[in-house]
């Protein structure tokens, strides 16, 4: 397996640093806090973001609405390796695996 790259270690390492700075449970970083506090273009992070939440790096705990935006967005939080398995969406292939050896 590769080793992760530069961009996604700083862009993990931002949000967990947004997390921590919020103190809030159920509230994340936003694609632009995350793409600011890392120093990667916006391009880059909103493609590795999107990469980092289908590898369950990443998951969407919430949206907010911005003032640069009509839309809400978005926000992220690292996913550790400590949390439930329930979070992550495991529950869903394990019974599709069980109904599959059936």
């Amino acid at each position: 397996m590769r080793p992760t790259g530069e961009i996604r270690q700083a862009l993990i390492q931002a949000a967990r640093d947004v997390v921590a700075d919020l103190g809030l449970p159920n509230r994340g970083a936003t694609l632009a806090e995350l793409a600011d506090r890392s120093c990667v273009g916006r391009d880059a992070a909103r493609r590795c973001v999107d990469n980092m939440r289908r590898a369950g790096a990443l998951q969407i705990v919430g949206e907010r609405r911005v003032d640069y935006r009509n839309r809400p967005v978005a926000e992220y939080v690292p996913v550790e390796p400590g949390m439930p398995l329930v979070e992550q969406g495991w529950v869903d292939l394990g019974q599709c695996m069980a109904d599959w050896v059936r």
